[in-house]
């Protein structure tokens, strides 16, 4: 494997595909794109691209207006011509809609999040004074529900580990992979409990990023800054068992830099990642549905706990801001409200009548 980052493999695969995505939209999403790159990543720019893709689809198909048109053939003057009506019916076209033989549904995160790219789009020529207004900005975004936040109290957390290291209700077929996986799986779900960085952040990892010498590792966080954090004892007993195990084998490529590995001996991907998490707590866990955002939950529920200060949670998280912060440690409100259950007495027993 070459010696580029993960990260750096990861724009130069994003720009290419942004290239890819750009021959088949209007030529003025080009002048978007590179009007946009100083504030945001190639990951972001191409997901802009595909959302705004689905976007002119709809105007294309759905919309009179614009059925005599291609989507490459679009112009400024079709631009000026979307109408908040056009935007809302999309927002309703979300809800369920077939592309390309398959029944697609977005609920209102997703909407959301199309909705801003629009947006964007339609600010960035308003302001270039491509179109005279940005009418996405009379459009109400989509009202977002408070999604119950799911973390793994304590007991789940050992249960999770234990079941990593010996599996319940395992088939013959799934213990067998276990036997082979199960170093490289303790060390990387320990990890994420215990450090609560995010599963790009995981798979991203090189081999010379850990320092046992200090408990620290660097990581990338999102937007290309480079931290280092720090694991406890118990993370790094994991991770050295697994080391030891990683770099002794000989079907390694001796250029693979990457920390956690696949089958295939090739950096494990964040799908795979998400598959492992699903696969272990599926089988002792059934009741919760847990990813690698979950673990990251936990673990900012759990230091908060603490710590009992939310500026060092949201430091270690990686959080700008701190209201993201505090959904990470929403549960402590119920512990609050737990607290309080017997400050007031209706029948106070020890006072006479």
């Amino acid at each position: 494997m070459s010696k580029i980052s993960y990260f750096k493999q990861r724009d130069i695969n994003s720009n290419e595909k942004i290239s890819e995505l750009l021959s088949k939209l209007p030529v003025f999403c080009a002048d978007y794109i590179i009007g946009i790159e100083n504030k945001t990543t190639p990951l972001t720019r191409l997901e802009y691209l595909h959302d705004l893709n689905n976007f002119f689809t709809f105007l294309t198909k759905e919309i009179a207006e614009f059925n005599c048109k291609q989507i490459k053939n679009l112009t400024y003057d079709d631009l000026a011509k979307i109408s908040t009506t056009h935007i809302e019916y999309y927002l309703n076209y979300l809800s369920t809609y077939n592309m390309n033989d398959k029944q697609l549904s977005n609920g209102a995160t997703a909407k959301a999040r199309k909705l801003s790219a629009i947006r964007s789009l339609l600010n960035y020529f308003y302001r270039k004074d491509k179109i005279p207004a940005n009418v996405s900005t009379k459009i109400d975004n989509p009202k977002l529900r408070e999604k119950e936040i799911i973390r793994l109290e304590i007991d789940e957390i050992v249960k999770l580990l234990n079941n990593t290291e010996n599996p319940e209700n395992f088939t013959k077929r799934q213990k067998s992979y276990n036997n082979i996986t199960k170093n490289r799986d303790t060390a990387l779900l320990t990890l994420l409990l215990g450090t609560g960085i995010r599963v790009s952040e995981c798979v991203g990892l090189n081999i010379d990023d850990i320092d046992f010498k200090i408990n620290g590792f660097k990581i990338t966080r999102k937007g290309g800054s480079q931290v280092i954090l720090y694991f406890s004892d118990e993370v790094a007993k994991a991770l050295k068992n697994y080391l030891q195990e990683r770099l002794n084998n000989p079907n390694v490529d001796k250029d693979e830099t990457a920390l956690f590995l696949s089958l295939q001996n090739k950096r494990i991907s964040v799908r795979a990642v998400e598959k492992l998490v699903k696969k272990y707590s599926e089988s002792c866990i059934p009741l919760k549905h847990i990813t690698p955002h979950k673990l990251r939950s936990t673990y900012g529920t759990n230091l908060y706990r603490e710590t009992k200060d939310i500026y060092i949670v949201a430091d270690v998280l990686g959080h700008k801001d701190v209201n993201t912060t505090k959904k990470h440690y929403a549960a402590i409100s119920e512990d609050a409200r737990r607290s309080v259950a017997n400050v007031i007495k209706l029948r106070d027993k020890t006072k006479d009548n």
